[in-house]
Protein backbone atom coordinates (compact mmCIF):
# COMPACT_ATOMS: atom_id res chain seq x y z
CA UNK A 1 0.00 0.00 0.00
CA UNK A 2 1.48 3.53 -0.81
CA UNK A 3 1.08 6.58 1.39
CA UNK A 4 1.15 9.72 0.07
CA UNK A 5 3.34 12.26 2.87
CA UNK A 6 1.43 15.80 2.70
CA UNK A 7 3.51 18.29 1.47
CA UNK A 8 3.90 21.68 4.24
CA UNK A 9 3.87 25.28 2.73
CA UNK A 10 7.49 25.12 3.16
CA UNK A 11 7.49 22.02 1.54
CA UNK A 12 6.15 23.48 -1.86
CA UNK A 13 8.09 26.58 -1.66
CA UNK A 14 11.43 24.95 -1.78
CA UNK A 15 9.70 22.59 -4.56
CA UNK A 16 8.74 25.72 -6.67
CA UNK A 17 12.45 26.47 -5.87
CA UNK A 18 13.89 23.55 -6.88
CA UNK A 19 12.18 23.53 -10.32
CA UNK A 20 15.06 25.11 -12.21
CA UNK A 21 18.85 24.05 -10.53
CA UNK A 22 20.77 26.64 -11.86
CA UNK A 23 20.04 30.61 -11.97
CA UNK A 24 18.04 31.58 -15.27
CA UNK A 25 21.22 32.51 -17.63
CA UNK A 26 19.39 36.36 -18.35
CA UNK A 27 19.79 37.46 -15.21
CA UNK A 28 23.65 38.49 -14.24
CA UNK A 29 24.99 39.10 -11.01
CA UNK A 30 27.14 42.97 -10.77
CA UNK A 31 30.96 42.04 -10.30
CA UNK A 32 33.36 44.31 -8.57
CA UNK A 33 34.36 46.14 -11.67
CA UNK A 34 37.29 48.98 -12.18
CA UNK A 35 34.56 51.61 -13.19
CA UNK A 36 32.98 50.67 -9.67
CA UNK A 37 35.60 50.61 -7.47
CA UNK A 38 36.63 53.98 -8.70
CA UNK A 39 33.08 55.32 -8.15
CA UNK A 40 33.36 53.93 -4.43
CA UNK A 41 36.77 55.46 -4.10
CA UNK A 42 35.22 58.62 -4.81
CA UNK A 43 32.03 58.29 -2.76
CA UNK A 44 34.09 57.06 0.46
CA UNK A 45 36.15 60.35 0.24
CA UNK A 46 33.28 62.38 -0.30
CA UNK A 47 31.85 60.71 3.03
CA UNK A 48 35.36 61.56 4.84
CA UNK A 49 35.03 65.52 3.52
CA UNK A 50 31.53 66.26 4.57
CA UNK A 51 32.56 64.71 8.29
CA UNK A 52 35.56 66.52 7.91
CA UNK A 53 33.61 69.70 7.20
CA UNK A 54 31.47 69.59 10.04
CA UNK A 55 34.10 68.34 12.64
CA UNK A 56 35.56 71.83 11.93
CA UNK A 57 33.00 73.82 12.02
CA UNK A 58 33.29 75.24 7.97
CA UNK A 59 31.01 76.57 5.65
CA UNK A 60 28.98 73.70 5.67
CA UNK A 61 27.57 73.94 9.16
CA UNK A 62 26.99 77.80 8.20
CA UNK A 63 24.56 76.75 5.61
CA UNK A 64 22.83 74.20 7.73
CA UNK A 65 22.04 77.11 10.62
CA UNK A 66 20.64 79.43 7.80
CA UNK A 67 18.32 76.43 6.36
CA UNK A 68 17.32 76.09 9.53
CA UNK A 69 16.40 79.58 10.36
CA UNK A 70 14.27 79.51 6.88
CA UNK A 71 12.12 77.17 8.94
CA UNK A 72 10.47 75.77 5.54
CA UNK A 73 7.64 74.41 7.05
CA UNK A 74 6.85 77.63 8.18
CA UNK A 75 7.56 79.19 4.58
CA UNK A 76 5.02 76.47 2.38
CA UNK A 77 3.04 75.24 5.36
CA UNK A 78 0.18 73.70 2.63
CA UNK A 79 2.54 70.82 1.74
CA UNK A 80 3.04 69.96 5.38
CA UNK A 81 0.67 67.22 5.05
CA UNK A 82 1.97 65.62 2.36
CA UNK A 83 5.39 65.02 3.07
CA UNK A 84 4.46 63.87 6.73
CA UNK A 85 3.02 60.65 5.07
CA UNK A 86 5.97 60.73 2.13
CA UNK A 87 8.61 60.64 4.68
CA UNK A 88 7.37 57.25 5.64
CA UNK A 89 8.89 55.84 1.96
CA UNK A 90 12.77 56.32 4.37
CA UNK A 91 11.30 54.77 7.07
CA UNK A 92 13.00 51.25 7.80
CA UNK A 93 10.65 49.49 9.02
CA UNK A 94 7.59 49.94 6.14
CA UNK A 95 10.33 50.19 3.52
CA UNK A 96 11.70 46.89 4.53
CA UNK A 97 7.98 45.25 4.24
CA UNK A 98 7.53 46.22 0.71
CA UNK A 99 10.86 45.82 -0.41
CA UNK A 100 10.70 41.94 1.08
CA UNK A 101 7.46 41.54 -0.47
CA UNK A 102 8.45 42.51 -4.13
CA UNK A 103 11.42 40.38 -3.96
CA UNK A 104 9.89 37.55 -2.56
CA UNK A 105 7.64 37.30 -5.25
CA UNK A 106 10.99 37.70 -7.64
CA UNK A 107 12.75 35.00 -5.50
CA UNK A 108 9.50 32.43 -6.24
CA UNK A 109 9.44 33.02 -10.05
CA UNK A 110 13.10 33.22 -10.75
CA UNK A 111 13.33 29.82 -7.85
CA UNK A 112 16.53 31.57 -5.98
CA UNK A 113 16.63 32.95 -2.53
CA UNK A 114 19.75 35.94 -3.90
CA UNK A 115 17.08 38.86 -3.84
CA UNK A 116 15.99 38.14 0.16
CA UNK A 117 19.74 37.63 0.79
CA UNK A 118 20.72 40.66 -1.14
CA UNK A 119 18.21 42.82 0.65
CA UNK A 120 19.45 41.22 3.90
CA UNK A 121 22.55 41.86 3.97
CA UNK A 122 22.29 45.25 2.78
CA UNK A 123 20.29 45.96 5.63
CA UNK A 124 22.38 44.91 8.11
CA UNK A 125 25.44 46.71 6.10
CA UNK A 126 23.22 49.54 6.91
CA UNK A 127 22.39 49.24 10.64
CA UNK A 128 25.87 48.33 10.97
CA UNK A 129 27.57 51.28 9.43
CA UNK A 130 25.23 54.11 9.63
CA UNK A 131 24.17 53.34 13.24
CA UNK A 132 27.63 53.08 13.99
CA UNK A 133 28.45 56.52 12.69
CA UNK A 134 25.89 58.08 14.15
CA UNK A 135 26.69 56.50 17.91
CA UNK A 136 29.88 57.81 17.56
CA UNK A 137 29.87 61.14 16.43
CA UNK A 138 26.58 62.17 18.63
CA UNK A 139 24.92 65.20 16.87
CA UNK A 140 22.30 66.89 17.83
CA UNK A 141 19.63 68.16 15.70
CA UNK A 142 18.36 71.43 14.74
CA UNK A 143 15.31 70.86 17.24
CA UNK A 144 18.00 70.28 19.68
CA UNK A 145 20.59 72.59 19.33
CA UNK A 146 22.56 74.10 22.25
CA UNK A 147 24.65 77.26 20.91
CA UNK A 148 23.71 78.80 17.24
CA UNK A 149 26.93 78.22 14.63
CA UNK A 150 28.16 75.23 16.82
CA UNK A 151 28.48 71.95 15.05
CA UNK A 152 26.35 70.00 17.64
CA UNK A 153 28.75 67.28 17.77
CA UNK A 154 29.77 64.69 20.64
CA UNK A 155 26.66 65.76 22.39
CA UNK A 156 24.80 62.37 22.95
CA UNK A 157 22.49 62.75 19.52
CA UNK A 158 22.28 60.42 16.72
CA UNK A 159 20.97 62.19 13.58
CA UNK A 160 24.41 62.27 11.68
CA UNK A 161 23.98 60.92 8.92
CA UNK A 162 20.51 60.71 8.51
CA UNK A 163 18.68 57.09 8.79
CA UNK A 164 16.00 58.09 6.64
CA UNK A 165 17.89 59.37 3.66
CA UNK A 166 20.09 56.12 3.37
CA UNK A 167 17.62 53.67 4.15
CA UNK A 168 15.65 55.44 1.20
CA UNK A 169 18.89 55.26 -0.72
CA UNK A 170 19.43 51.22 0.14
CA UNK A 171 16.26 49.99 -0.08
CA UNK A 172 14.80 51.52 -3.25
CA UNK A 173 18.00 51.27 -4.63
CA UNK A 174 18.06 47.51 -4.15
CA UNK A 175 15.59 47.50 -6.90
CA UNK A 176 17.87 48.77 -9.12
CA UNK A 177 20.45 46.53 -8.09
CA UNK A 178 18.58 42.98 -9.11
CA UNK A 179 17.26 44.88 -11.91
CA UNK A 180 17.09 41.73 -14.84
CA UNK A 181 17.82 44.12 -17.62
CA UNK A 182 19.59 47.35 -18.22
CA UNK A 183 16.66 49.15 -19.32
CA UNK A 184 14.57 48.32 -15.84
CA UNK A 185 17.93 49.08 -14.50
CA UNK A 186 18.13 52.21 -15.56
CA UNK A 187 14.50 53.26 -14.91
CA UNK A 188 14.32 52.12 -11.39
CA UNK A 189 18.04 54.01 -10.59
CA UNK A 190 16.05 56.98 -11.72
CA UNK A 191 13.13 55.98 -9.49
CA UNK A 192 14.98 55.37 -6.56
CA UNK A 193 17.05 58.59 -7.03
CA UNK A 194 14.10 60.94 -6.78
CA UNK A 195 12.73 58.92 -4.23
CA UNK A 196 16.06 59.01 -1.54
CA UNK A 197 16.42 62.77 -2.88
CA UNK A 198 12.90 63.43 -1.94
CA UNK A 199 12.87 61.48 1.29
CA UNK A 200 16.44 63.90 2.30
CA UNK A 201 14.85 66.95 1.61
CA UNK A 202 11.40 66.41 3.49
CA UNK A 203 13.77 65.42 6.27
CA UNK A 204 15.13 69.03 5.91
CA UNK A 205 11.83 70.94 5.28
CA UNK A 206 10.36 69.13 9.16
CA UNK A 207 13.70 70.50 10.28
CA UNK A 208 14.24 67.20 11.71
CA UNK A 209 17.90 67.03 10.00
CA UNK A 210 20.57 69.65 9.24
CA UNK A 211 21.18 69.76 5.16
CA UNK A 212 24.81 68.40 6.18
CA UNK A 213 23.02 65.10 7.63
CA UNK A 214 21.18 64.33 4.46
CA UNK A 215 24.22 65.04 1.74
CA UNK A 216 26.28 62.79 4.38
CA UNK A 217 22.85 59.89 4.27
CA UNK A 218 23.29 59.81 0.48
CA UNK A 219 26.57 59.14 0.22
CA UNK A 220 26.27 56.16 3.42
CA UNK A 221 23.33 54.54 1.42
CA UNK A 222 25.46 55.08 -2.02
CA UNK A 223 28.72 53.63 -0.35
CA UNK A 224 26.59 50.40 0.44
CA UNK A 225 24.80 49.93 -3.02
CA UNK A 226 28.28 50.06 -4.50
CA UNK A 227 29.50 47.55 -2.17
CA UNK A 228 27.40 44.69 -2.65
CA UNK A 229 29.30 42.79 -5.26
CA UNK A 230 32.23 42.20 -2.77
CA UNK A 231 29.23 40.30 -0.45
CA UNK A 232 27.91 38.12 -3.60
CA UNK A 233 30.12 34.99 -2.72
CA UNK A 234 28.76 35.57 0.54
CA UNK A 235 25.48 35.36 -0.64
CA UNK A 236 25.55 32.67 -2.78
CA UNK A 237 27.63 30.39 0.34
CA UNK A 238 24.47 31.54 2.47
CA UNK A 239 21.97 30.44 -0.26
CA UNK A 240 23.55 26.97 -0.63
CA UNK A 241 23.99 26.96 2.91
CA UNK A 242 20.00 27.37 3.29
CA UNK A 243 19.73 24.45 0.42
CA UNK A 244 21.78 22.21 2.48
CA UNK A 245 19.97 22.25 6.13
CA UNK A 246 16.74 22.00 4.00
CA UNK A 247 17.76 18.87 2.24
CA UNK A 248 19.08 17.34 5.47
CA UNK A 249 15.60 18.01 7.18
CA UNK A 250 13.58 16.38 4.32
CA UNK A 251 16.22 13.87 5.30
CA UNK A 252 15.44 13.72 8.88
CA UNK A 253 11.80 13.67 8.04
CA UNK A 254 11.84 10.49 6.09
CA UNK A 255 14.09 8.62 8.27
CA UNK A 256 11.44 9.63 11.45
CA UNK A 257 8.78 8.32 8.98
CA UNK A 258 9.53 6.11 6.07
CA UNK A 259 7.01 6.08 3.58
CA UNK A 260 5.66 2.47 2.21
CA UNK A 261 6.44 1.41 -1.24
CA UNK A 262 4.58 -1.33 -2.80
CA UNK A 263 5.73 -4.35 -3.84
CA UNK A 264 5.41 -6.73 -6.48
CA UNK A 265 4.29 -10.38 -5.19
CA UNK A 266 4.57 -13.11 -7.72
CA UNK A 267 2.02 -15.95 -7.70
CA UNK A 268 3.29 -17.56 -4.79
CA UNK A 269 3.30 -14.66 -2.39
CA UNK A 270 7.07 -14.02 -3.05
CA UNK A 271 8.70 -10.64 -4.15
CA UNK A 272 9.25 -10.78 -7.56
CA UNK A 273 13.32 -11.48 -8.04
CA UNK A 274 13.30 -13.61 -4.41
CA UNK A 275 12.79 -17.06 -4.50
CA UNK A 276 10.08 -18.23 -1.97
CA UNK A 277 12.25 -20.09 1.18
CA UNK A 278 11.50 -23.78 0.95
CA UNK A 279 10.17 -25.13 4.38
CA UNK A 280 10.56 -28.75 5.23
CA UNK A 281 8.71 -30.68 7.79
CA UNK A 282 10.42 -33.32 9.46
CA UNK A 283 9.86 -37.69 8.59
CA UNK A 284 9.16 -38.56 11.73
CA UNK A 285 6.46 -36.03 13.44
CA UNK A 286 6.43 -35.52 17.55
CA UNK A 287 2.60 -35.68 17.92
CA UNK A 288 -0.25 -37.05 15.97
CA UNK A 289 -1.81 -34.83 13.10
CA UNK A 290 -4.57 -32.85 14.60
CA UNK A 291 -7.99 -32.63 13.20
CA UNK A 292 -9.22 -29.33 11.88
CA UNK A 293 -11.42 -27.25 14.39
CA UNK A 294 -14.57 -27.33 12.51
CA UNK A 295 -14.55 -31.24 12.18
CA UNK A 296 -16.37 -33.38 14.23
CA UNK A 297 -13.45 -35.83 16.35
CA UNK A 298 -15.98 -39.40 15.45
CA UNK A 299 -17.14 -40.55 12.68
CA UNK A 300 -19.75 -39.40 10.28
CA UNK A 301 -23.27 -39.72 11.49
CA UNK A 302 -26.55 -39.42 9.85
CA UNK A 303 -28.75 -36.49 11.30
CA UNK A 304 -31.22 -38.62 12.86
CA UNK A 305 -28.57 -40.40 14.49
CA UNK A 306 -27.08 -37.97 15.94
CA UNK A 307 -26.77 -36.46 19.88
CA UNK A 308 -28.94 -33.39 19.83
CA UNK A 309 -26.31 -31.06 21.09
CA UNK A 310 -29.20 -28.51 22.89
CA UNK A 311 -30.58 -30.08 25.66
CA UNK A 312 -34.26 -31.08 25.64
CA UNK A 313 -37.08 -28.82 27.19
CA UNK A 314 -37.12 -24.72 27.38
CA UNK A 315 -34.13 -23.11 27.88
CA UNK A 316 -35.79 -20.45 29.66
CA UNK A 317 -35.47 -19.92 33.67
CA UNK A 318 -38.99 -20.75 35.44
CA UNK A 319 -41.23 -17.58 35.90
CA UNK A 320 -43.92 -18.20 38.58
CA UNK A 321 -45.80 -15.18 37.48
CA UNK A 322 -46.05 -16.69 33.79
CA UNK A 323 -49.96 -18.43 33.34
CA UNK A 324 -49.56 -21.95 30.91
CA UNK A 325 -50.63 -21.38 27.68
CA UNK A 326 -54.29 -22.44 27.23
CA UNK A 327 -55.35 -21.59 30.48
CA UNK A 328 -57.52 -17.93 31.70
CA UNK A 329 -55.65 -16.24 34.15
CA UNK A 330 -58.19 -15.38 37.31
CA UNK A 331 -59.42 -11.61 37.47
CA UNK A 332 -58.69 -9.80 40.07
CA UNK A 333 -61.99 -9.05 42.14
CA UNK A 334 -62.46 -4.75 41.72
CA UNK A 335 -63.73 -4.10 45.35
CA UNK A 336 -66.60 -1.47 45.43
Amino acid sequence: MRTERKLTRLDRVFARLDREPERPAHIDVPRMSRHRVVLFASTLAFYAAIVWAVVITSWLVRLDWQVMFFRPYQQWPEIHAFLDYYVVLGQRGPTAVMIAAWLGWRSWRQHTLRPLLTLGASLLLLNLTVGAAKISMGRLGPHYATSVGSNEMWLGGDIFPSGHTANAVVTWGILAYLASTPRARRWLSALSAVVSLGVGLTTVYLGTHWLSDVVLGWAAGLLILLALPWFEPLIARAESAIFDLRDAWRARRRGAAPVEVPVALSPLGSPVGEQEPVVREPVAASRPPRAPGYLAPGPHLNRSERTPVTPLGSRRPPQSDRVTRGTTPARPLAGG
